[in-house]
Parts: structure tokens; C-alpha cells; sequence
């Protein structure tokens, strides 16, 4: 069986620097995607995405094990892409106003038809409330920039501001503010929690 590590041959993508922010140029990958809005401390719509976004990505998982490719590999980490439709409400003192998608990265392996295959079979068994609103599609960023936070989310700030000041000082921002989630949040001392903070540019 071959067994591939995406992290490992995304490197560029998932293993930024602390320290400082650096341009990548992210290619067209597919996702599977939930959208929704509201405070993701508190929306149970939230948590019904994330949830119905793990079990079918384990469910894709699986059946690329077992199937004719016979390739084994781990689950890629939960993403979000984040917005308000009034950007100067955008902020951490008030969530209740924030939309998301929530996202996670499908290896290229994994087909259309794998994929339909496993929401199917995730139907039949759990049938979660959000797996009508589950969708898979290509994104497309481009030129970004991206820096890891280490730290609590409530954090984040001047991660941000730093990304931000770099990104400005050569370009401007456009698209959506973009973060994955490196840590077990159910496991990890928020001190350690390693979140990338990802921002295209033009």
C-alpha cells in the first residue's frame, strides 16, 4: 500500500515560519466546503459544519484505502475562510456578524465519484444535519502571503497586523482571510495551538 503525506508534499503551503510572513503562490486545489455565518464560539450551524466536514473526509479516506489506488493517507486539517459584508464590523469584539466556509483539502486522488461515494455512504449511516449544505469545489488563491500564529485564536492580532503591514508595504489585499488549524484544540494548551494566517494579494 502506498502510504502519502500531503503536509509533507505541500510543505510550502502548511509549514510557514513563525517568525515572519512569506509570499507563496497557492495552486487550484478542491475542497470540501460548508458555509454559514455567526459566532463560531457559539453557532451551532458551526459546529454542524465541522463536524459533517471530518466525517466525510474520513469517509473519502477510507475508501481510497480500500479501493484500487490503495493509498493511505492522513486527513488534512480543518480552514476557513472568513468575511463580514461590512469589513469595518470584522472584528474580534463582535462575531455574531462574521460568514465563513469552512473547508477541508482533498488530495487530488480522491475523485468526484470517490467523494459522492463517501457522502452517500455518510448519508446512509449518520445522515448530520449540514450534509445538504456540503459541497465540493475548487479554490483558487493565487499570490498570498502567510505567516503562523502560536497561541490562542483571541490572539491572533498582531500576527495579523503583521501579515497585513507586509502584504501593504508591496501590494494590497484582496479575497478572503484565510486560516487553518494546525492543533487538536479538544487536546492542545491554547499556548500552542499553530494556526496559519493566510491572505491573497494581488
Amino acid at each position: 500500500m502506498q502510504k502519502v503525506d500531503l503536509k509533507k508534499d505541500l510543505k510550502p503551503l502548511y509549514q510557514p515560519s513563525a517568525k515572519e510572513a512569506v509570499l507563496i503562490d497557492v495552486p487550484t486545489m478542491s475542497y470540501l466546503m460548508v458555509d454559514g455565518e455567526g459566532d463560531p464560539n457559539t453557532s451551532q450551524a458551526y459546529a454542524d459544519a465541522v463536524e459533517v466536514l471530518f466525517m466525510v473526509s474520513y469517509a473519502v479516506k477510507f475508501m481510497v484505502k480500500k479501493g484500487a489506488s490503495a493509498i493511505d493517507y492522513g486527513v488534512m486539517p480543518l480552514e476557513g475562510l472568513w468575511w463580514a459584508d461590512d469589513m469595518s464590523k470584522f472584528s474580534t469584539s463582535d462575531k455574531s456578524s462574521w460568514k465563513w466556509t469552512m473547508i477541508i483539502l482533498q488530495p487530488s486522488f480522491a475523485t468526484q465519484a470517490i467523494i459522492a461515494s463517501a457522502m452517500a455512504d455518510v448519508k446512509k449511516k449518520k445522515n448530520p444535519r449540514a450534509l445538504s449544505k456540503l459541497r465540493l469545489e475548487a479554490l483558487s488563491e493565487g499570490r498570498c502571503a502567510q505567516i503562523l500564529h502560536v497561541g490562542p485564536f483571541s490572539e491572533e492580532g498582531p500576527t495579523i497586523e503583521k501579515l497585513h503591514q507586509f502584504i501593504d508595504s508591496m501590494s494590497r489585499r484582496t479575497g478572503k482571510h484565510h486560516e487553518i488549524y494546525l492543533s487538536d484544540i479538544r487536546k492542545a494548551d491554547p499556548s500552542n495551538w499553530k494556526t496559519i494566517i493566510r491572505q491573497p494579494m494581488a
